[in-house]
């Protein structure tokens, strides 16, 4: 076997690795690229890839396989050549943990197209054993370059090899060909010197091999551009079938297999993976949890689809995760939200920032029950839970962070997209337990079908459910859970249409006028009435509504009927492009706590006529007039990090909060008393 290069056996100096990491900083002029090499993770780049001084001005790194040296910063004309670190690291990684002899390998070899006079290179080739037969083909990429998936694919025609690997050392992908097979197929890992490609589907997996670092965004648009794109299928409900088949795998081999292995992975016959991964998973969730698809339901893909999909999925690990796995999952539940909601009035996605400033201001406390009557995709309860786990269970077990989320958090959505979302995000979030449920918020009717017994029984089990002295009343509210008591309650709930059904009008004081029923009703103030009746005594809410039922004349009335019913604690103007690109509409979040004298019901806030009110707009949203994100920027257009690097969002919602809290603390409000 040839001699290894320096790196396996010369442990740098302490000033080679202060240069190296200078350069480095330098090449990856956005930290978030360097940083976000998730491939080598687990490499002290530093320590690999010894960079040095050749010329003034100019650097360079003796290649692994070349034994030769390769410029890769110019500092004169500020040219940097990033690919060439990540193919460094990839050379490094195909030597160290692959254990191909560099006998094997070559980089940047000549690949000849049909009868193209000009040949392209490819990055890196391992040969078979024969050294003469390409093996598996590499085309890496800086970190930000677009993915060359078609490019690959010709290399393999081209040279015949079985695999390819793109890389741009934050994210991969793996294609297999297998002889004399024309599809390509996906894999989520190469085979070892050691090992055979029919090797990889014949290892089993079990649940502690699975991962919890993983970009789940980056994940579901490689199943868009690889399949369900051209698939002919609803992508949404394919890739959640996915994930819910994904969730009971991992709950079954965490709890119930002996040998916890997991059964989700692809197999090499794709009639297997379809037959493994549809009927004894996907069919089996199902049952698990009977409410989020239909029962006749299964996957639409074909078998040499899904053996293209499973791949990508099937080493993370979606239990378990934290908080910073949780928040690239809800993530890319925004993104898919997004997708499906495109063109639907009225429903749409809650921005981060503004969920983040209601739960600030709310602050609910660990042992407090909360509640979204129009959960959405969950993000009102995945940040209520982060808020919670932050200040009150900071030192508190994973255990306990769990059951928290699993006891204390409820949702009601009527979508069966957005419940599908935050149903698998509380799954995920609260160890396979979840309060989401299917269920008509506005309208008692639905709480008495047989269907709403799960709702029901929660409910009744948490003591949720409002007393009434009257036995006639208490009775009636046994049957439709009108009334609740819940502790805090934060929504956003859907402004477009009105209710017509007089079914449901006549539930609600606001649809009665001079002892009649009206005909008509805007459904966002249906929600305000609700919400007030599903909050306990002394129970504090924040809900987003259209600006105008606020200051519009003709709705005099119902700020009139609010005020009776509870103090108005704040509130806030949110800026025009806060919810674009779906809506312009000007809205603005309502603080409220209802009024109560009695301690025994709840926190005391007894009735005033006379009192101040926190007052806020903000001027900064976080986005430009065209809905796209804007963030913080140094004085020289650097974006600023966070100390994960990260960018910052520039808007003016938290020190509204900030505001809001030293107000509320000098005010004596009961929920920041002794915070």
């Amino acid at each position: 076997m040839p001699k290894l290069p320096d790196p396996f056996f010369n442990k740098p100096t302490e000033n080679q690795i202060k240069l190296t990491r200078s350069i480095l900083d330098l090449i990856f002029k956005d930290p978030q690229a360097k940083y976000g090499l998730k491939e080598f993770k687990d490499i002290k780049l530093e320590e690999v890839l010894i960079i040095f001084e050749k010329e003034k001005g100019k650097f360079y790194l003796n290649c692994l396989k070349r034994e030769k040296e390769i410029l890769v910063y110019d500092k004169n004309k500020n040219i940097s050549h990033p690919e060439e670190i990540v193919r460094q690291l990839w050379l490094y990684k195909l030597i160290k943990e692959y254990k191909y002899p560099l006998d094997r390998i070559e980089v940047e070899k000549s690949v000849h197209f049909g009868r193209e006079v000009h040949a392209k290179k490819a990055d890196i080739v391992i040969y078979k054993e024969d050294k003469i037969t390409p093996y598996i083909i590499f085309e890496v990429k800086q970190p930000e370059v677009k993915k060359a998936e078609e490019q690959l694919k010709s290399y393999l025609s081209a040279e015949g090899a079985e695999g390819g690997v793109w890389s741009n050392g934050k994210e991969k992908f793996i294609l297999y060909r297998p002889y004399p097979k024309e599809y390509v197929a996906t894999l989520s890992d190469i085979p070892r010197a050691d090992q055979t490609w029919d090797d990889l589907f014949e290892e089993k997996k079990t649940y502690n091999q699975l991962k919890s670092d993983f970009d789940l965004l980056y994940i579901i648009k490689r199943l868009e551009e690889l399949v369900l794109a051209q698939a002919g299928v609803n992508v949404f409900q394919e890739v959640f079938k996915l994930i819910y088949a994904k969730l009971y795998d991992e709950d079954q081999a965490k709890n119930v297999r002996k040998d916890k292995e997991v059964l989700f992975r692809a197999y090499k016959d794709p009639k297997k993976t379809y037959q493994i991964i549809n009927y004894e998973l996907f069919q089996r969730a199902i049952g698990k949890w009977s409410d989020v698809f239909n029962p006749l339901e299964k996957i639409e893909l074909t078998p040499d689809q899904l053996q293209v999909c499973v791949p990508l999925m099937e080493d993370i690990k979606l239990f378990e995760s934290g908080r910073e796995e949780l928040d690239i999952i809800d993530n890319a539940f925004e993104y898919l939200v997004t997708e499906v909601s495109k063109g639907k009035k009225g429903q749409y996605f809650t921005p981060r920032n503004v969920i983040k400033m209601c739960v600030k201001m709310l602050n609910p406390k660990e042992n407090e029950y909360v509640i979204d009557p129009a959960c959405g995709s969950g993000g009102f309860l995945i940040h209520t839970m982060y808020w919670v786990w932050d200040n009150y269970l900071k030192d508190a077990s994973i255990d306990a962070k769990r059951e928290y989320a699993g006891r204390y958090l409820f949702g009601i959505d009527f979508d069966e997209n957005m419940r599908k979302t935050s149903q698998a995000l509380m799954l995920i979030a609260g160890d396979g337990k979840h309060h989401i449920f299917k269920r008509n918020s506005l309208d008692a009717r639905d709480w008495v079908r047989e269907e709403a017994e799960e709702a029901r029984s929660e409910i009744k089990r948490a003591r949720l459910l409002a007393r009434f002295e009257n036995p006639v009343e208490d009775e009636e509210n046994r049957k439709t859970f009108r009334y609740l008591n819940f502790d805090v309650l934060i929504t956003n709930p859907p402004f477009a249409g009105e209710i017509t059904d007089s079914g449901l009008l006549r539930q609600y004081e606001f649809a009665k006028k001079d002892g009649k029923l009206k005909r008509k009703m805007e459904r966002h103030l249906l929600f305000l009435e609700r919400c007030l009746d599903a909050i306990k005594p002394g129970g504090r809410m924040a809900i987003v509504l259209p600006q105008g039922v606020l200051n519009n004349t003709n709705l005099q009335w119902v700020r009139e009927w609010l005020l009776k019913k509870a103090r108005i604690l704040a509130v806030v103007g949110l800026h025009v492009n806060t919810f674009k690109p779906h809506t312009g509409t000007k809205t603005s979040v309502l603080f409220l706590q209802k009024w109560n004298d009695d301690p025994k019901s709840g926190p005391l806030n007894p009735y005033q006529e006379d009192y101040p009110i926190f007052m806020a707009v903000s001027k900064k949203a976080g986005k430009d007039n065209s809905g796209e994100y804007v963030y913080k920027k140094d004085e020289k257009g650097n974006y600023i990090l966070d100390e994960k690097g990260r960018r910052i969002l520039d808007h003016d919602l938290d020190e509204i909060a900030e505001e809001f809290i030293k107000f509320a603390k000098q005010q004596g409000f009961s929920f920041w008393a002794h915070s």
